[in-house]
């Protein structure tokens, strides 16, 4: 069970002024010299300089530093530090230390002899312990969020220049040299490290000496693939990365017994200037012997390791040679079979094992899985059995839980409204024999929205906002293997196959209506590699109905006032049949904590409405719609250090409608005709993931904004048919699990085709529409400042973002200048995870 929580536009104005007082003190101890905080004859390291470096690589030098001067940014460490050591004082917290002892030992004397009692106070009397001498090594909470003065060691300069001259000779930089000079002023020490690079060596011979035919046959045909090239700089690490890459081309060659051990490369300068001479020997496991070839003789896969039943033998199964055993066969062989790489006569191969495990891991079906080898005694002692081996494996496969229960509870506050909501997940697997997973999902809350018929309260500058009701339910099915008329799985299971069957529906009411959304697809999903996912949905339908009695009156009129003004959300509460196909390329190198240095990118195509003659000959009240869709959305994330990171993102996306077509708008027994988009299929700015100092679709779109009394209405959606926007953030660490971050995100949408009519009864509203020569004038741009708590199972997001200049604004559009916590200026945003 977990929480949930996502929290937009909260005014908190009372939060600057509680800020003010802290942000004085941090300018007056600026000019306090961080000197005092020295112990006698010991200076602060205060900058590393190097110098000299041309050819090799600066930054890798850098993180060979010994020692490193406190961090300046984004906050001075050493300034929050010496902040603390105003508040701290450590003979205080010795005597409280020895107090609180005294007296937990007291109440553990009293205590005996109930010893459950006893027990429980020496738990509180360790953690309190903990607490205490925690803040004895390292000082008051405001200490820990900084860092202490980096005291100037001699010794470790010198470590530096020996690991400095290291690097460099294991570059390729033979003839380099390094040394170290400092200088102290005002008991700060400046380092510099003079670098001598010398001409670098190259390749000019690749050599091989391999006593073992067999094996130097396989080396030298693999030699395209080598990272070794003649003319390459000299460089160890790409020599280590060449004898990792042999062991693992012999090890998929069949030598189970190969290790990176028996590789060796050698190199010798001696020739000519400048020039390296590399061979590479591959030894044999002694002398006069060969490296043994094995092969996988027999494979058993237990499908339900871990179980034991005394007295019953499991029974077996055998199925293109591999023997299935199991107490009870609840998954099919066949549906394994497909997942085994590892087979009876092949050479044994290191990829082969670990695509094994991988594509037995997708199932979902099993906790963990291995597969072992075992070797078989030589049947004789014949010259082929001394080059040749042969392997037993097993597959030892745990299986996981059948019925898995999620609960979710949390809470949502938009709009300033607080509104709770439950979810309820149910997976059981392999409910059918063939290692399905079928997932039942209900969802139920409330959720507070703006309301699009009111008008502005001219007191509190925000729109009116009223509480919805949602319930939704889902049902998904997913199959390990292409649903299709062949059957080809044997020659696709390393791309992991997966047919998903999906249908939802979802039940809205809020005070002005009522909608239902009814939506099935049908989905196949496969791998390319671990980090590249393709899913092609040739099916996806869904059914939109707003019951023409549930819309009141009123609501009705104001939607039908802004279709006259150019924003199509009347669309929405028609009777709508959405047919469509799509296609999703998903590749994504990062982990669920974004603690890599990675990349992303997911390009998204859908068509809609190919078939909708068909459909609106079989339903002809239903408007059915002829449209395109597309998007991209490209992330970088750049590790700067351990648990520092630069992101930045591009996001782009379109939609347009291909044809006309003849619909009834709500309340009217009148055809219309028009290039119409289903309303959930237009494109928005703003939001928790977008733009963040916008409310979420509330963005654009252009230049072009509606006004009521001469402000904004922040209440309207804005749709759009073309989308550009981008983010820049830079991550770090503050104290323990709480990280820091800072932003600046900018984007926008536009409208791609006029509408004359709707331009004549407003002509600013052709600023909605795209325009080369304008359009990079239009970005909305927003900055600020966010927190993230990483719980590690959970990571809670809070984000301060103000806007900066809106290109909507019916003034000056540098907005800043009218910096505020009100909501028409700052968001604040509370969700899980990270915005992207």
């Amino acid at each position: 069970m977990k929480p949930s929580l996502f929290v937009n536009t909260l005014g908190a104005s009372h939060l600057w002024r509680r800020l003010l007082p802290v942000c004085w003190l941090l300018l007056a101890l600026v000019g306090c010299a961080p000197t005092k905080l020295l112990p006698p004859g010991q200076n602060l390291l205060n900058e590393i300089e190097l110098k000299g470096v041309d050819k090799a690589d600066a930054e890798r030098m850098q993180t060979l530093y010994q020692q490193q001067p406190n961090s300046r940014f984004p906050i001075p460490k050493l300034l929050i530090y010496q902040l603390g050591t105003n508040f701290y004082d450590s003979t205080k917290v010795r005597r409280k230390l020895n107090e609180d002892l005294e007296r937990y030992n007291q109440l553990i004397a009293e205590a005996r002899p109930d010893s459950v009692e006893v027990a429980k106070l020496t738990q509180k009397r360790e953690r309190r312990n903990r607490r205490f001498q925690q803040k004895l090594e390292k000082g008051n909470s405001i200490m820990r969020i900084g860092e202490p003065p980096v005291l100037y060691d001699t010794a470790l300069t010198r470590q530096t220049v020996t690991q400095l001259d290291i690097f460099l000779k294991s570059k390729g930089f033979f003839r380099s040299s390094v040394y170290a000079t400092d200088t102290v002023e005002d008991r700060r020490v400046t380092v510099t490290y003079h670098v001598h690079e010398g001409l670098p060596f190259h390749y000019t011979q690749l050599n091989y000496t391999i006593p073992d035919t067999a094996v130097e046959r396989r080396v030298l045909a693999s030699r395209p693939q080598s990272l070794l090239h003649v003319g390459d700089q000299y460089d160890e690490e790409v020599i280590g990365q060449e004898r990792t890459r042999l062991e693992t081309l012999l090890k998929n060659a069949g030598y189970y017994d190969f290790r990176e051990q028996y590789i060796t490369l050698e190199a010798d300068t001696s020739f000519a200037p400048t020039t390296v001479r590399l061979r590479t020997f591959v030894a044999d496991p002694a002398p006069g012997q060969s490296h043994r070839l094995y092969t996988i003789e027999r494979v058993s896969f237990i499908s339900d390791a871990g179980i034991v039943r005394f007295g019953v033998a499991r029974d077996t199964i055998v199925r293109d040679s591999v023997k299935f055993l199991a107490y009870e066969h609840k998954i099919r062989p066949r549906i394994l079979d497909n997942k085994l790489e590892v087979r009876p006569g092949d050479h044994y191969s290191l990829a082969n094992t670990l695509l094994t495990q991988r594509q037995l891991g997708t199932l979902d079906m099993f906790r963990f899985n291995t597969v072992n080898y075992r070797r078989l005694p030589r049947q004789s002692n014949t010259l082929a059995d001394s080059v040749q081996g042969q392997l037993a494996a097993i597959v030892n496969a745990s299986p996981a839980k059948k019925f898995q229960e999620t609960t979710e509870f949390g809470g949502t506050y938009v709009s300033g409204l607080v509104g709770p909501f439950a979810n309820v997940r149910l997976r059981v697997r392999n409910p059918f024999g063939g290692a399905e997973v079928l997932e039942f999902g209900i969802r139920s809350g409330f959720e507070g929205q703006y309301n699009i018929a009111s008008t502005d309260d001219e007191t509190s500058g925000n729109p009116d906002a009223v509480l919805t009701t949602q319930i939704g339910g889902n049902v998904n099915l997913v199959i390990p293997q292409f649903i299709i008329p062949f059957r080809p799985q044997r020659y696709l299971v390393q791309y992991n196959p997966r047919t998903r069957i999906n249908a939802s529906y979802t039940f809205v009411s809020r005070p002005q209506y009522t909608r239902t959304n009814a939506e099935a697809t049908y989905d196949y999903i496969w791998q390319r590699s671990e980090f590249h996912q393709y899913v092609f949905t040739p099916a996806d339908l869904s059914i939109v109905n707003t019951p023409f009695n549930s819309i009141d009156p009123a609501f009705l009129a104001n939607l039908q006032e802004l279709s006259n003004q150019g924003f199509p959300l009347i669309q929405s509460f028609t009777r709508q049949l959405v047919p469509s196909i799509n296609f999703t390329s998903l590749y994504n190198s990062n982990d669920f904590n974004e603690t890599r240095d990675a990349r992303y990118l997911r390009l998204y195509a859908e068509v809609g409405g190919l078939t909708r003659k068909i459909y609106q000959a079989v339903f002809p009240d239903l408007n059915v719609f002829n449209f395109a869709r597309f998007s991209a959305d490209y992330r970088r994330y750049i590790k700067l250090d351990s648990k520092s990171y630069f992101v930045y993102r591009f996001n782009v996306g379109a939609a347009r409608a291909l044809t006309p077509t003849t619909y009834y708008p709500p309340g009217s027994d009148e055809q219309q005709t028009g290039l119409i988009i289903p309303y959930d299929k237009f494109v928005f700015a703003g939001g928790s993931s977008s733009v963040r100092a916008w409310a979420p679709r509330r963005l654009g779109p252009g230049s072009f904004s509606t006004l009521i009394n001469g402000k904004q209405n922040l209440a309207q959606e804005q749709p759009g048919e073309l989308l550009l926007e981008g983010n820049v953030e830079y991550r770090f660490p503050l104290y323990s699990f709480i990280n820091g971050a800072v932003f600046t995100d900018f984007g926008n949408v536009w409208l791609l085709h006029a509408d004359e009519s709707r331009i004549e009864t407003n002509p600013d509203y052709k600023n909605a529409q795209f325009a080369f020569n304008r359009f990079y004038k239009e970005f909305a741009v927003g900055s600020g400042f966010g927190l993230r708590f990483d719980f590690t199972f959970l990571i809670l997001r809070l984000d301060i973002a103000t806007k900066v200049y809106d290109p909507t604004y019916p003034g000056n559009r540098w907005v800043i200048r009218n910096f505020g916590f009100g909501a028409r200026q700052t968001a604040f945003n509370l969700g899980i995870g990270y915005p992207f």
